[in-house]
């Protein structure tokens, strides 16, 4: 038998917002339970993670705040756009991310959406909200490397 060659990761979208807004932790992939119309349009890429999060209830986590756009071709049956999806993550994790986020004033959000082996995932990080002046030092930072890289390719030219 010939064995299938496994698919590339295909980024659906990302949350590059949260990059500057958090200091991220440890990072975790989880499936996501979507009906049939949110599948394909996310094979369009039309989804939204700008103001998603994940919040825990009853031992299950579920993604809030997400935004897949309707299925333009559906007649019937088309999804909320809005809707909150059920995360599938193991239960040791699930343990531990309770843990985290009652205890240390964590939050778990999404970084990106994307499809891996035809599969639909979620990768999310525990986070830690930055206040305005580590934003600003960071902003700083990131200019003085960026001068700092300008200013070397100068010099070996």
């Amino acid at each position: 038998m010939i064995k299938k060659e496994k698919e590339a990761v295909k980024v659906i979208c990302q949350n590059k917002k949260a990059r500057h807004d958090y200091e991220l932790g440890d990072r975790y992939e989880a499936g996501l339970v979507l009906t049939g119309t949110e599948v394909k349009s996310l094979r369009l890429g039309k989804a939204n993670l700008t103001d998603a999060y994940v919040s825990l209830h009853q031992g299950e986590a579920y993604l809030t705040g997400l935004h897949i756009s309707p299925y333009p071709w559906a007649h019937f049956g088309n999804h909320e756009p809005l809707r909150r999806r059920k995360l599938l993550l193991h239960r040791q994790e699930l343990k531990k991310l309770y843990g985290r986020l009652n205890e240390h004033g964590y939050s778990l959000i999404p970084l990106r959406l994307y499809f891996k082996e035809g599969l639909a995932k979620a990768e999310l990080a525990l986070a830690r909200g930055k206040k305005k002046h580590d934003k600003r030092q960071a902003l700083k930072e990131a200019d003085a490397k960026r001068e700092m890289a300008r200013v070397l390719r100068e010099t070996h030219k």
